[in-house]
């Protein structure tokens, strides 16, 4: 608090602030990631699966980051981990065959489709799985990043239900060694 002239204290200057925050936002873009080449970046393996990471709203290097976006691969006959979200999230099936199962039911999907979660108020309960015993299931995913507005639970929650089977195969492998 700041005293005024007339001895009256003043709160925090909310219009003030947001020039600080302009500032401070040009100064993080003038050497921030314009362009993102997937073969630069690594796969991860996570409790859903293996992952390419392009956009994540913990990412402070890129220019702009108005989704949640990343390329996913299901090895031949496994199957991602099953996750509890709100929903609103399309995958494009990049390449291979398969289905998802959303709230208990079975869709299934083969190159070049689109698989939408719709926004449930309860949430969507989904699980991708691979059914080519030879090739990798790839598919990309991309949703609108509303986690600074509306926090990770986005309403109806964020679980993890199942881990997909080769993330917990790592994990066993680790507490082994």
């Amino acid at each position: 608090m700041e005293q005024c002239e007339d001895n009256k204290t003043t709160a925090i200057n909310y219009w003030e602030e947001l020039f600080k925050l302009r500032d401070q936002d040009r100064a993080n873009k003038k050497n921030a990631i314009k362009t993102v080449l997937g073969n630069d970046l690594p796969w991860e393996l996570n409790r859903q699966g293996f992952m390419r990471w392009y956009l994540n709203p913990v990412m402070t290097d890129k220019v702009i980051n108005p989704f949640i976006f990343y390329v996913q691969k299901i090895l031949p006959g496994s199957r991602s981990g099953r996750l509890k979200t709100q929903g609103s999230q399309v995958f494009y099936i990049w390449e291979g065959k398969g289905y998802t199962v959303l709230n208990g039911v079975k869709h299934n999907w083969e190159e070049g489709a689109c698989v939408q979660l719709p926004l449930i108020p309860t949430g969507a309960i989904f699980q991708h799985f691979n059914t080519d015993e030879e090739k990798e299931a790839v598919l990309i995913s991309v949703e609108a990043n509303t986690v600074g507005a509306l926090g990770m639970d986005r309403g109806s929650g964020f679980e993890q239900l199942e881990n997909c089977p080769e993330f917990d195969k790592e994990m066993r492998n680790c507490t082994t060694s």
